[in-house]
């Protein structure tokens, strides 16, 4: 019986739609975050007479025909770009975006990755990088004896020190802009990677190109929306236990038809 099948299909969507709104409320608190969306399609039909098809009796074509779906399947897994409100934290090195851009990461690979998170540290070294360790790019050293640094909405980073009256100009932090920012791949960590998807990173200064301005001593916040969560994880909730029914039903008519006698 075909309903078994169907309904498993049903149960394995809203099983991964699940899994998707836990890992939004997973990150409800985490610094840049953006809210996924799982979407699903149709599978394929079984044609037992195509529309149109002649009807050899009489010549006549079938107006609808009978196709008969075969169930579900996920089609992606979205990214619902946002911007989340913004903390402020008063750190000199919490640095939020206002805008699409990102952020552009050196790995120890020597490859580059992109990220919204802003909670910057200073290493050993005096270079600014992420939670991680990796070195944001371009790379800005802060000397040890800098009293307090400040960063504008266009990315300069200035430094202060106590024998001098004048800030001293350190470098300009940039952004990163895709085409199509939900084509890029997500390696966790609050990090993502170029792909053929996404389009190559276009890297441009702060209040350019449209890709947003730096406010320092703030940090974006998670864009998971709590409320929308809840109600779509009772609304998949539902759809398993209507698709678990259609199993139990579907096994009631398997019974019933092997006990005709």
């Amino acid at each position: 019986m075909r309903a078994l099948k169907i309904a498993a299909t049903g149960m394995s969507a809203q099983q991964m739609r699940v899994e998707t709104i836990s890992q939004n409320l997973a990150n409800m608190n985490t610094t840049g975050y953006n809210a996924r969306r799982a979407e699903f399609s149709d599978l394929h039909y079984q044609q037992m007479a195509r529309p149109g098809t002649i009807n050899a009796a009489d010549g006549t074509v079938l107006p609808t025909g009978v196709q008969l779906g075969l169930g579900v399947r996920p089609s992606s897994v979205t990214v619902q770009l946002a911007q989340g409100s913004l903390s402020q934290t008063n750190g000199d090195l919490d640095i939020a975006i206002e805008g699409k851009g990102y952020f552009e990461v050196a790995l120890p690979s020597g490859q580059s990755a992109y990220s919204r998170d802003g909670t910057l540290k200073r290493s050993a070294d005096g270079l600014i990088v992420t939670s991680e360790g990796f070195a944001l790019v371009p790379n800005i050293t802060i000397p040890d004896d800098a009293r307090s640094i400040s960063i504008n909405a266009e990315g300069e980073v200035y430094a202060y020190f106590n024998d001098r009256i004048e800030p001293e100009l350190l470098g300009q932090l940039t952004l990163a802009g895709f085409s199509n920012s939900k084509g890029l791949e997500a390696i966790g960590s609050n990090m993502f990677l170029e792909s053929p998807a996404s389009g190559p990173a276009i890297v441009s200064i702060p209040g350019t190109d449209g890709l947003g301005t730096l406010r320092q001593g703030y940090l974006e916040d998670s864009s998971v929306d709590a409320v929308r969560e809840v109600t779509e994880l009772i609304e998949a909730q539902r759809g398993y236990e209507l698709n678990a029914k259609v199993i139990t039903a579907a096994d009631q008519m398997l019974s019933a038809t092997s006990n005709i006698r």
